[in-house]
């Protein structure tokens, strides 16, 4: 089931508040060498990054149970978002094993989790200030 929400400049800004701090917690748990919780914090960070660039760009975002529909509506929201979409398509895969299998992630998946957030919120904190 997916809803979607509609919004603009303080919804984007809210969301890329969350975004910045699901991304600090990242890096600080990869300092401490908390792989699953740096990958699963960037994950996070991630797909607020996308509800940010969402409003600010179209005006609205989708919350869906199915997190790859996500990919689909950054990738069309802007021909800037394309590889950010990309990124967060690998962030999105990560999630179950982050958080749910017994697998754990390791510190190389991790470390590339927290660059793919750094941008996509890069990228968020970048269209809010040009707009």
């Amino acid at each position: 089931m997916s809803r979607a929400r509609t919004g603009g400049r303080a919804e984007a800004l809210s969301h890329l508040g969350k975004a910045t701090e699901f991304l600090e917690a990242s890096a600080a748990a990869l300092d401490h060498s908390w792989y699953n919780a740096a990958a699963s914090n960037a994950v996070t960070a991630g797909i607020n990054a996308k509800d940010s660039l969402c409003f600010a760009l179209v005006g609205q975002s989708t919350a869906a149970d199915d997190h790859k529909s996500a990919v689909k509506e950054l990738r069309e929201a802007s021909g800037r978002t394309r590889d950010a979409a990309a990124d967060l398509d690998r962030l999105l895969a990560m999630k179950d094993r982050a958080q749910y299998d017994r697998r754990d992630v390791t510190a190389t998946d991790a470390k590339a989790a927290l660059r793919r957030a750094a941008r996509l919120v890069g990228l968020a904190e970048e269209t809010l200030a040009s707009r």
